[in-house]
């Protein structure tokens, strides 16, 4: 092999070792609705689990053909580029195996199947390691549908989170911040600014997270994050709402419902809340339960409708675009949450397919650069009640792998000076 060919391999393992690609979540086609994580106790929207624990990944496809879908899971380091673990060291069975349960709609409109994956099952027998996992769908045509992220915990330190006013008096009345504080009595904390990383997360949205902050100093065995603007988040506001539990009539946000081909169900027309004053709302932080009122089995007997949502504004700037906004959606802007100026009506006006339930929502603005502003349309006010999740991840010098060692959760109910 010649002196060029080395060289070259040489600096494609540095630098692709240097510039790993970080993992992004797949957005799944239109016809892929709902998708959903469960655990051993209830819906998580943000899915994190114990090590041992049973997860379940569900989502309908609304083509009716009870296609079918094949999986598999992948490892990575905390801020998601790709591990070096092989897959028989984070996975005890094989991965890459059909979904094999799933139910067709009952007394629907809309026809689709639900397909159910349980974590562990027979083929994979156990996640081995705690970490940042991904799961992958694909069809029978190996084409990459979707993915979502999922982490398991495993435990062994205990994270304090502290909810505060800003601290920078510029944006004392739009921010909130987070302070933590990290400690652990099995677990001796050895160059803690090289090992230990965080992830802070609000209203369960991976997408705005801030990464990798590193304690502000050390005191013992603890490590204390009190930060002027690295651990700060805009305060937003309190997300929207409709609820079509109920399909057939007005219900919880709905002005008025209309059957065709399927039901469609129009909103009432929301306004600009920026300049208004902040007014408590009590909701799921972006969040939605699917259900139905006359079904015992809403996973196949919830209905889909086309909701209409509409926003009463001036045009935005030709460089800006207006978004529904949600977890329905996975926090994705895309071209499907994209709304159209209606110049004779003066609002803004998109229509998804969505199954029935109870959905937080919010508009907000893509900028050109694909920078989201929740606050354009909303405003940014300290009062909102928002959740916080902080992951701890530790790499022992010398370890191979980021594991998590902790979680930590607090609202800004608990908002204090």
């Amino acid at each position: 092999m010649s002196y060029k060919i080395y060289t070259f391999i040489f600096f494609s393992f540095v630098f692709g070792s240097s510039f790993a690609q970080i993992q992004e979540e797949t957005s799944p086609p239109d016809y892929i609705k709902t998708i959903t994580f469960k655990g051993d106790t209830d819906v998580s929207i943000l899915p994190i689990i114990n090590l041992g624990d049973v997860l379940q990944l569900e989502f309908d496809a609304l083509n009716g053909n009870e296609d079918d879908f094949y999986y598999s899971i992948e490892y990575f380091n905390y801020d998601w580029t790709p591990t070096s673990l092989m897959r028989s060291e984070y996975i005890d069975g094989f991965d890459k195996q059909r979904i094999t349960q799933y139910d067709n709609s009952f007394n629907t409109y809309q026809l689709y199947s639900h397909y159910v994956l349980t974590i562990p099952n027979n083929q994979v027998r156990s996640l081995k390691v705690s970490g940042n996992y991904m799961i992958k769908v694909y069809n029978e045509s190996d084409e990459l549908m979707f993915s979502r992220k999922f982490m398991v915990n495993e435990g062994g330190a205990n994270v304090g989170v502290t909810i505060k006013l800003s601290r920078d008096v510029k944006y004392l009345n739009e921010k909130q911040t987070v302070d933590l504080l990290i400690n652990s009595n099995t677990i001796l904390f050895n160059n803690p600014l090289q090992t230990v990383k965080t992830t802070i997360i609000q209203n369960n949205n991976l997408k705005t997270a801030i990464n990798n902050v590193k304690p502000m100093y050390t005191m013992g065995n603890d490590l204390i994050y009190k930060y002027n603007t690295e651990t700060t988040f805009w305060a937003g506001n309190e997300y929207l709402y409709f609820e079509n539990k109920e399909i057939r009539v007005a219900n919880s946000g709905i002005n008025f419902v209309d059957l065709q081909e399927l039901y469609n169900n129009y909103l009432f027309t929301n306004g600009v809340r920026k300049y208004k004053p902040y007014t408590y709302n009590p909701d799921i932080n972006g969040n939605f339960v699917i259900n139905n009122i006359d079904s015992e089995y809403p996973n196949i007997e919830a209905d889909y409708a086309w909701i209409h949502f509409s926003l009463l504004a001036d045009e935005v700037p030709i460089n800006k675009s207006v978004h529904v906004y949600g977890n329905f959606n996975n926090y994705d802007v895309n071209e499907t949450t994209k709304m159209t100026y209606n110049q004779d009506k003066g609002v803004y006006e998109n229509a998804m397919l969505l199954k029935q339930g109870f959905y937080n929502y919010k508009f907000v603005v893509q900028e050109e650069t694909g920078q989201v502003d929740e606050g354009f349309i909303s405003g940014n006010f300290y009062q909102t009640e928002n959740d916080y999740k902080v992951i701890v991840y530790y790499r022992d010098l010398g370890g191979r792998y980021d594991k998590i060692i902790g979680i930590g959760e607090a609202s800004s109910l608990n908002l204090s000076n």
